[in-house]
């Protein structure tokens, strides 16, 4: 019970105490969840693009259209967290992701033509995406639910740390299955993965949302879109590493594409334990402007990178930056909403990320098509800078 503050049920049905760290089983489901996302990072790619013989529009696409089946089911995920509670929507989120894993098993069975293999994993990214849509919102919503609004920041930090670890984790191993044992072994650790984190939320306390007046989705999209759109344009750059760093490195003779998603990981992960807790006791809008900055000079590095080691460089940099963008930006859009709407302002603020990942996948395809491959991460420091301005306007309109 060390682990509690002061606020005790002190009447029957009252809520539950608040905790001082979140939840450790939350955390856990989601990373074991999220891994469904990291593992088929570097695979799906070389998938498509050397086995089934597509273009780089096309592999930009396939990895995009997760995120934009994502970001049309967030209106849903949201309101189910917040009239079921983050539980319920983790939960269910997790098998539909274990459906898309299926998907992607599916698609490599012998026999199938490659336009028939593509739609296959078309399908297996759009039922990850409706999937993940709910998982995650349903445990960021269920972790600031355990810790309160005033450690929100910190929650947002270790659901961060949760998702990204898995990114860092789940691509190198994503790869290393598909190089020695095919895709199949790959898609079915995207299967395993995602049954195992339901496993675990079904053992952990609902923490349920606060009462009060549901506000209609688009509201809420209109009380926070500003510090969105700041955080849309931060995914820019991280799209480029997911969806096209194995082929970049490959197409210069480099060996560890695997580990791009690591060194962007382990910078993310490092200012998320160390100063995780920051923005819930400095401006959202500061930490998130400096954060922007070091993240377009880490897609410099990775766009100029002489040598394989100032690429790694470059995408530890990259995640450097982007540690505390979310957190920062996701504690000043939740002052803005009624605590009782707090999912569905989670769902709509996590939405503009997906809009970042399935447009600028697409994007980046005809950029690397016309320009090359370090142009992707020059279009990230772009966007990045954007952001930045973005989020100057933001602050300067909440003084």
């Amino acid at each position: 019970m060390s682990a509690l503050i002061t606020r005790e049920a002190s009447l029957p049905g009252a809520a539950l105490p608040y905790l001082t760290q979140p939840a450790p089983g939350i955390i856990a489901a989601l990373f074991c969840g999220y891994l469904c996302v990291g593992l088929p990072l570097s695979v799906i790619p070389l998938f498509v693009h050397n086995q089934l013989g597509f273009s780089n529009f096309v592999v930009g696409l396939v990895i995009g259209i997760q995120f934009l089946a994502t970001v049309m089911t967030r209106g849903y995920a949201g309101r189910l967290t917040d009239n079921h509670g983050g539980k319920r929507s983790a939960i269910q989120g997790a098998l539909v992701c274990a459906l898309g894993g299926a998907s992607y098993l599916l698609s490599a069975m012998p026999g199938l033509s490659p336009t028939m293999s593509l739609a296959i994993v078309v399908m297996g990214r759009l039922a990850a995406g409706l999937g993940e849509s709910q998982f995650v919102t349903g445990c960021v919503s269920w972790s600031i639910a355990s810790v309160g609004p005033q450690r929100a920041g910190k929650s947002m930090s270790w659901t961060g740390i949760a998702m990204f670890a898995a990114l860092a984790i789940g691509a190198p191993i994503g790869l290393a299955l598909y190089q020695s044992y095919g895709l199949q072994a790959a898609m079915m650790a995207c299967i395993a993965a995602p049954l195992l984190a339901a496993i675990i939320a079904i053992r952990q306390i609902s923490y349920s949302s606060s009462a009060g007046q549901r506000l209609p989705f688009h509201k809420v999209v209109g009380q926070i879109w500003g510090e969105g759109l700041g955080l849309m344009m931060q995914g820019v750059g991280l799209s480029g590493l997911t969806a096209f760093s194995s082929l970049y490195f490959t197409t210069h003779h480099w060996q560890h594409a695997g580990l791009v998603m690591t060194a962007f990981g382990v910078g993310f992960i490092l200012v998320r334990l160390v100063l995780g807790n920051l923005p819930d006791r400095v401006s959202g809008y500061r930490i998130a402007l400096w954060s922007i900055v070091v993240e377009a000079m880490g897609q410099l590095m990775l766009g100029y990178a002489p040598n394989e080691m100032t690429a790694l460089a470059g995408a530890l940099v990259t995640g450097l930056g982007c540690a505390l963008i979310f957190p920062a930006l996701g504690v000043e859009a939740l002052k803005r909403v009624l605590p009782s709407n707090r999912g569905s302002a989670m769902g709509a603020f996590v939405a503009f990320l997906d809009i970042a990942y399935g447009v600028a996948g697409p994007m980046a395809g005809l950029v690397a098509g016309q320009f090359g491959y370090a142009a992707v991460y020059t279009f990230g420091t772009a966007c990045a800078l954007l952001g930045a301005a973005i989020v100057i306007a933001r602050r300067r309109s909440a003084a």
